[in-house]
Protein backbone atom coordinates (compact mmCIF):
# COMPACT_ATOMS: atom_id res chain seq x y z
CA UNK A 1 0.00 0.00 0.00
CA UNK A 2 1.06 3.59 -0.61
CA UNK A 3 1.93 5.84 2.33
CA UNK A 4 3.04 9.47 2.10
CA UNK A 5 6.09 10.55 4.09
CA UNK A 6 6.97 14.20 4.65
CA UNK A 7 10.41 15.48 5.61
CA UNK A 8 11.50 19.04 6.25
CA UNK A 9 14.34 20.55 4.25
CA UNK A 10 16.88 22.74 6.01
CA UNK A 11 18.28 24.90 3.18
CA UNK A 12 20.57 27.86 3.54
CA UNK A 13 19.19 31.26 2.44
CA UNK A 14 20.97 30.92 -0.90
CA UNK A 15 19.56 27.45 -1.51
CA UNK A 16 16.08 28.56 -0.42
CA UNK A 17 16.23 31.37 -2.97
CA UNK A 18 17.19 28.90 -5.69
CA UNK A 19 14.32 26.60 -4.71
CA UNK A 20 11.85 29.51 -4.76
CA UNK A 21 13.06 30.55 -8.20
CA UNK A 22 12.70 26.97 -9.40
CA UNK A 23 9.08 26.75 -8.27
CA UNK A 24 8.29 30.10 -9.88
CA UNK A 25 9.79 29.09 -13.24
CA UNK A 26 8.23 25.62 -13.24
CA UNK A 27 4.78 27.00 -12.47
CA UNK A 28 5.04 29.65 -15.17
CA UNK A 29 5.93 26.84 -17.55
CA UNK A 30 2.98 24.82 -16.24
CA UNK A 31 0.67 27.78 -16.92
CA UNK A 32 1.92 27.93 -20.52
CA UNK A 33 1.42 24.19 -20.99
CA UNK A 34 -2.02 24.42 -19.39
CA UNK A 35 -3.07 27.13 -21.83
CA UNK A 36 -2.07 24.92 -24.76
CA UNK A 37 -3.88 21.93 -23.26
CA UNK A 38 -7.07 23.95 -22.78
CA UNK A 39 -6.95 25.52 -26.24
CA UNK A 40 -6.29 22.27 -28.11
CA UNK A 41 -8.20 19.92 -25.81
CA UNK A 42 -5.08 17.79 -25.40
CA UNK A 43 -4.93 16.17 -21.97
CA UNK A 44 -2.79 13.08 -22.58
CA UNK A 45 0.83 13.33 -21.56
CA UNK A 46 2.48 12.12 -24.76
CA UNK A 47 0.42 14.36 -27.02
CA UNK A 48 0.78 17.44 -24.85
CA UNK A 49 4.51 16.84 -24.49
CA UNK A 50 4.90 16.88 -28.28
CA UNK A 51 3.24 20.30 -28.39
CA UNK A 52 5.04 22.08 -25.53
CA UNK A 53 8.28 20.23 -24.74
CA UNK A 54 10.56 22.32 -26.96
CA UNK A 55 8.94 25.56 -25.81
CA UNK A 56 9.35 24.73 -22.12
CA UNK A 57 13.06 24.12 -22.62
CA UNK A 58 13.72 27.14 -24.83
CA UNK A 59 11.48 29.77 -23.25
CA UNK A 60 11.70 28.81 -19.57
CA UNK A 61 15.13 27.21 -19.47
CA UNK A 62 13.93 23.90 -18.05
CA UNK A 63 16.09 20.82 -18.38
CA UNK A 64 14.65 17.77 -20.08
CA UNK A 65 13.37 15.90 -17.04
CA UNK A 66 11.85 18.93 -15.25
CA UNK A 67 10.01 19.76 -18.48
CA UNK A 68 8.60 16.23 -18.60
CA UNK A 69 7.54 16.42 -14.93
CA UNK A 70 5.88 19.79 -15.54
CA UNK A 71 3.84 18.38 -18.41
CA UNK A 72 2.80 15.48 -16.21
CA UNK A 73 1.71 17.92 -13.50
CA UNK A 74 -0.54 19.71 -15.96
CA UNK A 75 -2.03 16.45 -17.22
CA UNK A 76 -2.73 15.33 -13.65
CA UNK A 77 -4.45 18.65 -12.89
CA UNK A 78 -6.84 18.21 -15.82
CA UNK A 79 -7.47 14.60 -14.81
CA UNK A 80 -8.46 15.83 -11.35
CA UNK A 81 -10.77 18.42 -12.90
CA UNK A 82 -12.50 15.76 -15.01
CA UNK A 83 -12.88 13.51 -11.97
CA UNK A 84 -14.49 16.34 -10.00
CA UNK A 85 -16.89 17.03 -12.86
CA UNK A 86 -17.87 13.35 -13.12
CA UNK A 87 -18.41 13.17 -9.37
CA UNK A 88 -20.64 16.24 -9.44
CA UNK A 89 -18.39 18.23 -7.13
CA UNK A 90 -18.69 21.29 -9.38
CA UNK A 91 -22.44 21.06 -9.80
CA UNK A 92 -24.55 20.28 -12.91
CA UNK A 93 -23.52 21.27 -16.42
CA UNK A 94 -25.43 24.56 -16.25
CA UNK A 95 -24.02 25.65 -12.89
CA UNK A 96 -21.94 28.82 -12.74
CA UNK A 97 -19.13 27.11 -10.85
CA UNK A 98 -18.74 24.34 -13.44
CA UNK A 99 -18.89 26.72 -16.39
CA UNK A 100 -16.23 28.89 -14.80
CA UNK A 101 -13.96 25.87 -14.22
CA UNK A 102 -14.35 24.61 -17.79
CA UNK A 103 -14.15 27.96 -19.57
CA UNK A 104 -10.55 28.80 -18.74
CA UNK A 105 -7.23 26.95 -18.41
CA UNK A 106 -6.02 25.75 -15.04
CA UNK A 107 -3.62 28.21 -13.42
CA UNK A 108 -0.90 27.23 -10.95
CA UNK A 109 0.21 29.30 -7.97
CA UNK A 110 3.77 30.66 -8.20
CA UNK A 111 4.76 28.43 -5.25
CA UNK A 112 2.69 25.36 -6.18
CA UNK A 113 4.38 22.00 -5.53
CA UNK A 114 6.68 20.59 -8.19
CA UNK A 115 7.17 16.85 -8.75
CA UNK A 116 10.69 15.37 -8.92
CA UNK A 117 11.80 11.92 -9.99
CA UNK A 118 15.03 10.05 -9.28
CA UNK A 119 16.85 11.68 -12.20
CA UNK A 120 16.61 15.16 -10.71
CA UNK A 121 16.40 14.31 -7.01
CA UNK A 122 18.61 11.82 -5.18
CA UNK A 123 18.56 10.88 -1.51
CA UNK A 124 21.57 10.23 0.71
CA UNK A 125 19.90 8.57 3.69
CA UNK A 126 23.03 8.03 5.77
CA UNK A 127 23.93 11.73 5.68
CA UNK A 128 20.27 12.84 5.64
CA UNK A 129 20.87 15.06 2.61
CA UNK A 130 19.45 15.36 -0.89
CA UNK A 131 20.84 16.44 -4.23
CA UNK A 132 18.21 18.43 -6.10
CA UNK A 133 17.92 20.13 -9.48
CA UNK A 134 17.19 23.87 -9.53
CA UNK A 135 17.26 26.57 -12.18
CA UNK A 136 20.58 27.62 -10.63
CA UNK A 137 22.02 24.15 -11.24
CA UNK A 138 22.25 20.96 -9.26
CA UNK A 139 22.56 21.63 -5.52
CA UNK A 140 24.03 18.93 -3.31
CA UNK A 141 24.09 18.25 0.42
CA UNK A 142 20.78 19.91 1.27
CA UNK A 143 19.95 18.62 4.74
CA UNK A 144 16.56 17.30 5.76
CA UNK A 145 15.02 16.10 9.01
CA UNK A 146 11.95 14.24 10.20
CA UNK A 147 10.59 11.75 12.69
CA UNK A 148 12.88 8.70 13.06
CA UNK A 149 10.07 6.31 12.09
CA UNK A 150 9.32 8.36 8.98
CA UNK A 151 12.99 8.49 8.01
CA UNK A 152 13.33 4.71 8.41
CA UNK A 153 10.24 4.18 6.27
CA UNK A 154 11.60 6.57 3.66
CA UNK A 155 14.90 4.72 3.42
CA UNK A 156 13.35 1.27 3.06
CA UNK A 157 10.20 1.79 1.02
CA UNK A 158 10.40 5.00 -1.04
CA UNK A 159 9.18 4.56 -4.61
CA UNK A 160 8.42 6.93 -7.47
CA UNK A 161 8.13 10.71 -7.39
CA UNK A 162 8.67 13.21 -4.60
CA UNK A 163 7.10 16.66 -4.42
CA UNK A 164 8.93 19.84 -3.45
CA UNK A 165 6.56 21.94 -1.32
CA UNK A 166 6.91 25.48 0.05
CA UNK A 167 4.48 26.11 2.91
CA UNK A 168 4.40 28.80 5.59
CA UNK A 169 7.98 29.81 4.85
CA UNK A 170 9.27 26.24 5.22
CA UNK A 171 10.44 23.70 2.64
CA UNK A 172 9.30 20.08 2.53
CA UNK A 173 9.78 17.00 0.41
CA UNK A 174 6.78 14.69 0.24
CA UNK A 175 7.65 11.18 -0.92
CA UNK A 176 5.54 8.13 -1.70
CA UNK A 177 6.44 4.85 0.00
CA UNK A 178 5.20 1.37 -0.95
CA UNK A 179 4.61 -0.33 2.40
CA UNK A 180 4.12 -4.11 2.45
CA UNK A 181 0.76 -4.99 3.98
CA UNK A 182 0.38 -7.47 6.81
CA UNK A 183 -1.57 -10.63 5.90
CA UNK A 184 -5.28 -9.90 6.23
CA UNK A 185 -7.03 -11.66 9.10
CA UNK A 186 -9.74 -13.45 7.10
CA UNK A 187 -11.18 -15.23 10.13
CA UNK A 188 -11.64 -12.66 12.93
CA UNK A 189 -12.83 -14.03 16.24
CA UNK A 190 -15.20 -11.07 16.69
CA UNK A 191 -15.64 -7.39 15.88
CA UNK A 192 -14.96 -4.09 17.60
CA UNK A 193 -18.02 -1.95 16.95
CA UNK A 194 -17.24 1.77 16.68
CA UNK A 195 -19.93 4.41 17.07
CA UNK A 196 -18.84 7.86 15.86
CA UNK A 197 -20.36 11.09 17.06
CA UNK A 198 -19.77 14.76 17.79
CA UNK A 199 -19.92 14.86 21.60
CA UNK A 200 -18.02 11.54 21.73
CA UNK A 201 -15.78 11.19 18.70
CA UNK A 202 -15.71 7.39 18.99
CA UNK A 203 -17.14 4.82 21.40
CA UNK A 204 -16.28 1.15 21.03
CA UNK A 205 -18.36 -1.88 21.89
CA UNK A 206 -15.76 -2.61 24.59
CA UNK A 207 -16.87 0.54 26.40
CA UNK A 208 -13.88 2.73 25.52
CA UNK A 209 -15.02 6.29 25.02
CA UNK A 210 -13.04 8.95 23.18
CA UNK A 211 -14.68 12.21 24.14
CA UNK A 212 -14.83 15.20 21.85
CA UNK A 213 -15.34 17.86 24.50
CA UNK A 214 -11.75 19.10 24.47
CA UNK A 215 -11.70 19.23 20.69
CA UNK A 216 -15.04 21.04 20.71
CA UNK A 217 -13.79 23.63 23.19
CA UNK A 218 -10.61 24.04 21.13
CA UNK A 219 -12.64 24.63 17.96
CA UNK A 220 -14.94 27.15 19.65
CA UNK A 221 -11.95 29.04 21.02
CA UNK A 222 -10.41 29.23 17.55
CA UNK A 223 -13.77 30.32 16.10
CA UNK A 224 -13.90 33.24 18.52
CA UNK A 225 -10.35 34.25 17.68
CA UNK A 226 -11.09 34.03 13.95
CA UNK A 227 -14.16 36.21 14.40
CA UNK A 228 -12.04 38.82 16.18
CA UNK A 229 -9.46 38.76 13.40
CA UNK A 230 -12.08 38.91 10.64
CA UNK A 231 -13.62 41.97 12.28
CA UNK A 232 -10.33 43.85 11.86
CA UNK A 233 -10.45 43.41 8.05
CA UNK A 234 -6.72 43.85 7.56
CA UNK A 235 -4.33 41.72 5.52
CA UNK A 236 -2.26 40.82 8.57
CA UNK A 237 -5.41 39.70 10.39
CA UNK A 238 -6.35 37.56 7.38
CA UNK A 239 -2.92 35.91 7.41
CA UNK A 240 -3.19 35.18 11.12
CA UNK A 241 -6.69 33.74 10.66
CA UNK A 242 -5.38 31.37 7.98
CA UNK A 243 -2.56 30.23 10.26
CA UNK A 244 -5.05 29.58 13.04
CA UNK A 245 -7.27 27.55 10.71
CA UNK A 246 -4.32 25.37 9.70
CA UNK A 247 -3.30 24.88 13.34
CA UNK A 248 -6.84 23.81 14.23
CA UNK A 249 -6.93 21.33 11.34
CA UNK A 250 -3.57 19.84 12.40
CA UNK A 251 -4.82 19.40 15.96
CA UNK A 252 -7.99 17.61 14.78
CA UNK A 253 -5.89 15.34 12.56
CA UNK A 254 -3.63 14.49 15.50
CA UNK A 255 -6.65 13.57 17.64
CA UNK A 256 -8.02 11.29 14.93
CA UNK A 257 -4.61 9.67 14.43
CA UNK A 258 -4.37 8.89 18.13
CA UNK A 259 -7.90 7.43 18.36
CA UNK A 260 -7.56 5.30 15.23
CA UNK A 261 -4.14 4.00 16.31
CA UNK A 262 -5.50 2.79 19.66
CA UNK A 263 -8.59 1.13 18.13
CA UNK A 264 -6.55 -0.69 15.47
CA UNK A 265 -4.00 -1.82 18.07
CA UNK A 266 -6.74 -3.33 20.24
CA UNK A 267 -8.35 -5.10 17.28
CA UNK A 268 -5.00 -6.49 16.10
CA UNK A 269 -4.00 -7.70 19.56
CA UNK A 270 -7.32 -9.50 20.15
CA UNK A 271 -7.68 -10.96 16.65
CA UNK A 272 -10.85 -9.01 15.90
CA UNK A 273 -12.03 -6.85 13.03
CA UNK A 274 -13.39 -3.29 13.11
CA UNK A 275 -17.04 -2.50 12.35
CA UNK A 276 -18.07 1.03 11.34
CA UNK A 277 -21.40 2.64 10.58
CA UNK A 278 -21.97 3.68 6.99
CA UNK A 279 -22.31 7.46 7.37
CA UNK A 280 -21.94 8.57 3.75
CA UNK A 281 -24.13 11.58 3.03
CA UNK A 282 -25.14 12.10 6.65
CA UNK A 283 -24.59 15.84 6.42
CA UNK A 284 -27.09 15.99 3.55
CA UNK A 285 -29.70 13.97 5.44
CA UNK A 286 -29.97 16.18 8.51
CA UNK A 287 -31.20 19.75 8.92
CA UNK A 288 -29.33 21.22 11.88
CA UNK A 289 -30.35 24.31 13.78
CA UNK A 290 -28.29 27.41 13.20
CA UNK A 291 -26.21 26.95 16.34
CA UNK A 292 -25.45 23.35 15.32
CA UNK A 293 -24.15 24.04 11.82
CA UNK A 294 -20.55 24.77 12.79
CA UNK A 295 -20.28 21.61 14.90
CA UNK A 296 -21.78 19.45 12.15
CA UNK A 297 -19.65 20.91 9.36
CA UNK A 298 -16.45 20.47 11.39
CA UNK A 299 -17.32 16.92 12.55
CA UNK A 300 -14.24 14.91 11.49
CA UNK A 301 -15.95 11.50 11.19
CA UNK A 302 -14.76 10.95 7.62
CA UNK A 303 -11.14 11.65 8.49
CA UNK A 304 -11.35 9.23 11.42
CA UNK A 305 -12.73 6.60 9.06
CA UNK A 306 -9.87 7.13 6.61
CA UNK A 307 -7.29 6.82 9.40
CA UNK A 308 -8.92 3.64 10.71
CA UNK A 309 -9.06 2.14 7.25
CA UNK A 310 -5.45 2.64 6.23
CA UNK A 311 -4.03 1.75 9.66
CA UNK A 312 -6.15 -1.40 9.72
CA UNK A 313 -4.95 -2.28 6.23
CA UNK A 314 -1.32 -1.98 7.32
CA UNK A 315 -2.01 -4.17 10.37
CA UNK A 316 -4.02 -6.82 8.48
CA UNK A 317 -7.21 -6.02 10.42
CA UNK A 318 -10.45 -6.42 8.44
CA UNK A 319 -12.88 -3.49 8.34
CA UNK A 320 -16.59 -3.80 7.61
CA UNK A 321 -19.31 -1.19 7.20
CA UNK A 322 -22.86 -1.80 8.44
CA UNK A 323 -26.20 -0.03 8.20
CA UNK A 324 -26.32 2.89 10.63
CA UNK A 325 -30.11 3.15 10.93
CA UNK A 326 -31.49 2.92 14.49
CA UNK A 327 -28.22 1.76 16.05
CA UNK A 328 -28.71 4.30 18.83
CA UNK A 329 -32.41 3.44 19.38
CA UNK A 330 -32.37 -0.37 19.26
CA UNK A 331 -31.91 -2.52 22.35
CA UNK A 332 -29.08 -5.01 21.78
CA UNK A 333 -30.69 -7.49 24.21
CA UNK A 334 -34.32 -7.71 23.05
CA UNK A 335 -34.23 -5.81 19.77
CA UNK A 336 -36.91 -3.28 20.77
CA UNK A 337 -36.48 -0.11 18.72
CA UNK A 338 -38.07 3.20 19.70
CA UNK A 339 -37.12 6.84 20.04
CA UNK A 340 -38.08 6.91 23.70
CA UNK A 341 -35.40 4.31 24.41
CA UNK A 342 -33.17 7.38 24.63
CA UNK A 343 -34.84 9.72 27.12
CA UNK A 344 -31.80 12.01 26.96
CA UNK A 345 -28.90 12.15 24.52
CA UNK A 346 -26.33 10.34 26.67
CA UNK A 347 -28.55 7.65 28.20
CA UNK A 348 -30.17 4.51 26.79
CA UNK A 349 -33.02 2.80 28.63
CA UNK A 350 -35.02 0.07 26.90
CA UNK A 351 -38.78 0.44 27.51
CA UNK A 352 -39.34 -3.29 27.07
CA UNK A 353 -36.59 -5.17 28.93
CA UNK A 354 -35.13 -2.35 31.03
CA UNK A 355 -31.55 -2.54 29.71
CA UNK A 356 -29.81 0.74 30.55
CA UNK A 357 -26.41 2.21 29.85
CA UNK A 358 -24.50 4.91 27.96
CA UNK A 359 -26.20 5.49 24.62
CA UNK A 360 -23.02 5.58 22.55
CA UNK A 361 -21.81 2.30 24.07
CA UNK A 362 -25.15 0.66 23.19
CA UNK A 363 -24.79 1.98 19.63
CA UNK A 364 -21.29 0.48 19.43
CA UNK A 365 -22.65 -2.90 20.59
CA UNK A 366 -25.37 -2.75 17.91
CA UNK A 367 -22.75 -1.98 15.28
CA UNK A 368 -20.75 -5.01 16.46
CA UNK A 369 -23.85 -7.27 16.36
CA UNK A 370 -24.71 -6.14 12.83
CA UNK A 371 -21.15 -6.86 11.76
CA UNK A 372 -21.45 -10.38 13.14
CA UNK A 373 -24.63 -10.97 11.14
CA UNK A 374 -23.20 -9.44 7.97
CA UNK A 375 -20.00 -11.48 8.22
CA UNK A 376 -21.91 -14.74 8.67
CA UNK A 377 -24.20 -13.86 5.77
CA UNK A 378 -21.31 -13.15 3.41
CA UNK A 379 -18.89 -15.89 4.55
CA UNK A 380 -21.29 -18.60 5.70
CA UNK A 381 -21.68 -21.92 3.87
CA UNK A 382 -23.72 -21.87 0.68
CA UNK A 383 -26.98 -23.82 1.22
CA UNK A 384 -27.22 -26.93 -0.93
CA UNK A 385 -30.25 -27.50 -3.08
CA UNK A 386 -32.14 -30.70 -2.38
Amino acid sequence: MKVVVQVKLLPSPEVAAALAATLAVCNRAADAASAVAHKTGTTTRNELQKLVYARLKAEFGLAAQPAVRTVKKVVDAYATLRANIRAGNLGPAASKRRRRAESKPIVFRPDAAQPYDDRILSWQHDAQTVSIWTVAGRIKNVRYTGHPDQLAMLEKFRRGESDLVHRDGMWFLIATCEIPEAPLNTDPVDWVGVDRGIANLATTSDGTNYQGRRLGRYRRWHARKRAELQAKQTRSATRRAKRRAKKEARHATHVNHRISKEIVAVAQRTGRGIALEELSGIRDRVRPFRDQRAALSSWPFHQLEEHLRYKARRAGVPVIWVDAHYTSQMCPRCGHTARNNRPVRDTFSCRRCGLAGPADHVAGVNVRNRARSAWVLVNGPVPQRT
